[in-house]
């Protein structure tokens, strides 16, 4: 009865820890709370479940605060459900071709390109831009998205930063409204997807659920606070850190 108790009571530390910071930053939640799943003895496609659906708490959490300082934009938030959800669900549907170590190392030079791409343009995200596509460029930020929502969907972590960072990029949004945009639309909705296509697989840990929610529900809204009130340099510079920081880390799973 106490090692349950002091179990989800780990659990919930875990959460609170790894949505905090990807709250904040805009992503890497996975970067924390699947290794320490794996760690506390779930085979790896059981914590990618269980991380995946106690992921949506973090969309959750984040929505709550954010919604009331009214961070997104309707018609970019349909574009970014419409051009992910289906690219979730392909991912989560699918094994990649790519062998684990190949696809890790991958995703950690990728990652780790994201924070040195930030790190060099200072002034990136800083304000919000307008920002005028024509069809090719509408296009072409469609198709982006769904090729980050088939990495969400079949890699384990870091499409958050990768949203975080076109939305930047490419729609011209700041990088606290960028990370609104990231938590609630793909914490919510490709999460939720995600999880259900791998709920059917039965890989869920379902005692370890509740306890993952609190927490994340706990840490997305502490984060989505703190990014709200540090302003952009702060919530850019958590998100080169971050982005590093995952990169490395996949880089040394990867050997």
């Amino acid at each position: 009865m106490v090692s349950e108790l002091l179990l989800q009571l780990v659990l919930a530390a875990i959460a609170v820890v790894a949505n905090a910071l990807s709250a904040f930053a805009g992503g890497g939640a996975g970067l924390v709370q699947l290794p320490a799943l794996i760690l506390l003895g779930l085979p790896f496609a059981s914590a990618l479940a269980t991380h995946k659906l106690a992921s949506v708490a973090l969309g959750l959490g984040a929505a709550g605060r954010h919604w009331r300082a009214s961070s997104l934009d309707p018609y970019l938030s349909l574009l970014v459900l419409l051009a992910g959800v289906p690219g979730v669900w392909i991912g989560a549907s699918s094994v990649m071709a790519l062998p684990d170590r190949i696809a890790t190392a991958a995703l950690g030079l990728l990652t780790l390109s994201l924070g040195l791409y930030s790190t060099r343009r200072p002034a990136l995200g800083q304000t919000d831009r307008v920002v005028k596509h024509n069809g090719q460029q509408k296009l072409i930020g469609i198709a982006v998205l769904f090729g980050i929502g088939v990495l969400n969907g079949s890699l384990t972590s870091g499409s958050g930063l990768f949203v975080t960072l076109w939305l930047v990029r490419w729609f011209g949004l700041s990088y606290p409204r960028a990370v609104a945009h990231t938590l609630i639309l793909v914490g919510l909705a490709w999460n939720g997807t995600g999880a259900l296509v791998l709920g059917f697989s039965g890989e869920i840990r379902w005692n370890w659920v509740p306890a993952l929610i609190v927490g994340s529900l706990i840490g997305g809204y502490l984060g989505a606070h703190l990014s709200l009130k540090q302003g952009s340099q702060l919530v850019k510079r958590g998100f080169e850190y971050l982005s590093l920081l995952m990169g490395f880390s996949l880089l040394i799973q990867s050997l």
